[in-house]
C-alpha cells in the first residue's frame, strides 16, 4: 500500500498504533503523540491519566434514560458518549476487547447498570494480571447472572460458567476434559448474587420487584459451596473459585489462548474462534512473543500488548491495515474526527443505532461466542451503513473537527489555490495520517481535478473539501485497521 501522506515514517508509524490502540487520531492529537517519540507515545498509552470524558452528571441531567439505563439504547449511547469523547482511548479499546471475548448481554439481564460496571471493571483490570482480571469476571454480577451461577449449588451444579471461563474465556476447546467441567462448576458454587430476588426461575433475572433497577452485589455464601475435594486439570485439592483460576493461568493453553486474541484484535484478523482448534496461528513468532510476556510479568495482559506493539512485526509495514474495522471501531473514529459532543446530544443515540445496523450492538453480543470480526463484518448491507454513516457524519462542516480540517487546509495554502494532488494528501493527512493504495489516491486525484479550482477560504471551497473527506472515508482503505 503507497504511503500518500506529507508525514514522517515516525508519524505513520504512531498513526498505525493509534488506530490499533485506541481509534485513530486527529492531525494534532498525532502531533502530540509524535512529539514524545515512539517510546513515548507507547509510555503515554500505557500510563493513563485523567480520561477527561463528557461529565456523567451533565450526562443523567440532560438525558434522563441515561441515569437507570433501563433499556439498551440508552446504556449503550452511555458507553459510546465515553469511547467518543475521552482522552485515553486505549482504556476504552481494552474495555471493548474484553466485552468482545467475555460476551455479556443485556438482552438477559433486563438493566444496563451491571452492563456498565462490568465494563469499568474490564477499564480497571484489562491491562493487569489475566488471574486477577478471572476473578473479577467470576464475581462480576452481570457474569453471574449471564451464565447462571446464581443457579449453581453445592447440591446440584449448573456447569454453565464451569464450561465457558475454559471453553471461551480462558483455554479454548481440546484443552479440558467433562470432567474438569464439572469440577471446575464445583469450585464456583457459592459465587452468587447478595440482592438477587426470590422470585420464579423463569422470572429470576427479572429486578423490577423488589429492589427495582439496582445494582446487583456479588456475594460468597459458604454454605452453598461444595468445599469436597477436586481434581481439576491434573491436580487435586479442596479448591475455590480462585484456585481453579490460579490452576487455569499457569496452563500453557491459556497462554496461547489470550495471545490469540490480542493477536486477532491488536495485531491482524485470524480465523474465526471456533476455527482455532484446527488451525495454526497465522504468526506463531508473534504468539510466542507475547506468550514469554505472559509468563515473565505474571500473566499481564499489559506486558503482552507492550511486547507486541515494541516488536518489529507490529511496526511491519506489511501489518498495517490488516484488520476490518469492527463496526465500534468505525463509528468511534469517525465521531473522533468530526468531533462535536462537548454536549449532550440525540446524535449519540444515532451512532449506537448504527453499530447495531452493522452489525454490533454494544451491550448485546451475538452469542457468549462474541462477535467473530473479520470478514464477518461485512455484507452487501452492512458496508451500506458503514458507508452511509461514515460520509454522513463527516460531511457536516458545522462539526468542530471537520472544522478545524477545513481551516487547517486553508492555513496551509493562504493564497487560496489548491491543486488536486495537494488537496488529496492534505485530506489524507487531517484524517489520521490515512494511507491508501495507487488506485484508491489516482480516483481521488481524479475526483478533485473535476471540482475545478478549490480556493479553501471560501464556502464552496470548504464544500468541496468536505466531498473528498466524504469520498474518502467511503474508500475502502477507511475499512480498514
Amino acid at each position: 500500500m503507497a504511503t500518500t501522506t506529507k508525514s514522517g515514517t515516525d508519524l505513520d508509524l504512531i498513526a498505525h498504533l493509534l488506530r490499533r490502540a485506541g481509534f485513530g487520531a486527529t492531525r494534532d492529537e498525532l502531533e502530540e503523540y509524535a512529539s514524545l517519540g515512539y517510546d513515548g507515545a507507547l509510555d503515554r498509552l500505557f500510563n493513563m491519566g485523567d480520561p477527561e470524558a463528557l461529565p456523567v452528571d451533565l450526562i443523567r441531567r440532560h438525558q434522563a434514560e441515561q441515569s437507570d439505563n433501563r433499556i439498551a439504547p440508552a446504556s449503550g449511547s452511555h458507553w459510546m458518549y465515553r469511547m467518543a469523547t475521552t482522552k485515553t482511548p486505549f482504556e476504552e479499546k481494552i474495555a471493548l476487547f474484553w466485552h468482545r471475548v467475555f460476551a455479556t448481554g443485556q438482552t438477559k439481564l433486563i438493566q444496563g447498570k451491571v452492563m456498565l460496571s462490568q465494563i469499568e471493571m474490564f477499564r480497571k483490570y484489562g491491562l493487569g494480571s489475566f488471574r486477577d482480571l478471572l476473578i473479577q469476571l467470576s464475581r462480576d454480577p452481570a457474569m453471574i447472572v449471564w451464565l447462571d451461577n446464581q443457579d449453581n449449588h453445592k447440591d446440584n451444579i449448573n456447569e454453565n460458567y464451569g464450561r465457558e471461563i475454559l471453553e471461551l474465556f480462558a483455554m479454548g476447546v481440546g484443552n479440558y476434559s467433562e470432567q474438569d467441567i464439572k469440577e471446575c462448576s464445583r469450585a464456583f458454587t457459592g459465587w452468587t448474587i447478595a440482592n438477587m430476588p426470590y422470585m420464579s426461575i423463569r422470572m429470576r433475572n427479572n429486578t423490577l420487584r423488589p429492589y427495582g433497577y439496582v445494582a446487583w452485589q456479588y456475594q460468597y455464601d459458604p454454605d452453598d459451596h461444595d468445599d469436597g475435594e477436586k481434581t481439576f486439570l491434573g491436580e487435586t485439592g479442596n479448591f475455590n473459585g480462585e484456585d481453579v483460576i490460579e490452576i487455569i493461568c499457569k496452563n500453557p493453553a491459556t497462554a496461547n489462548f489470550v495471545a490469540r486474541h490480542l493477536y486477532h484484535y491488536f495485531q491482524a484478523d485470524e480465523f474465526p474462534v471456533p476455527q482455532w482448534p484446527f488451525e495454526e496461528p497465522k504468526d506463531p513468532a508473534a504468539i510466542q512473543l507475547m506468550v514469554d510476556a505472559y509468563f515473565a510479568n505474571d500473566y499481564s495482559i499489559g506486558a503482552m500488548l507492550r511486547a507486541l506493539f515494541e516488536s518489529d512485526i507490529f511496526k511491519s509495514e506489511e501489518t498495517r491495515y490488516a484488520r476490518i474495522k469492527s463496526p465500534v471501531e468505525l463509528v468511534v473514529g469517525t465521531l473522533r474526527l468530526a468531533g462535536g459532543f462537548d454536549w449532550p446530544t440525540q446524535e449519540i443515540y444515532k451512532a449506537t443505532a448504527a453499530c447495531n445496523y452493522m452489525g454490533q450492538a454494544l451491550l448485546a453480543p451475538v452469542s457468549v461466542e462474541g462477535w467473530m470480526g473479520g470478514g464477518d463484518w461485512i455484507s452487501t448491507g452492512s458496508m451500506v451503513q458503514r458507508i452511509n454513516f461514515a460520509s454522513g457524519t463527516v460531511g457536516d462542516k458545522n462539526k468542530k473537527g471537520i472544522k478545524a480540517i477545513v481551516d487547517g487546509i486553508s492555513e496551509r495554502h493562504p493564497t487560496g489555490d489548491v491543486n488536486a494532488e495537494d488537496l488529496v494528501d492534505d485530506c489524507l493527512e487531517f484524517l489520521g495520517a490515512l494511507q491508501v493504495g495507487d488506485d484508491t489516491r489516482e480516483g481521488l486525484v481524479v475526483y478533485a481535478r473535476e471540482q475545478g479550482e478549490i480556493d479553501p477560504r471560501t464556502d464552496d471551497g470548504a464544500n468541496k473539501i468536505v466531498s473528498m473527506l466524504q469520498l474518502i472515508v467511503s474508500a475502502r482503505e477507511y475499512q480498514l485497521v
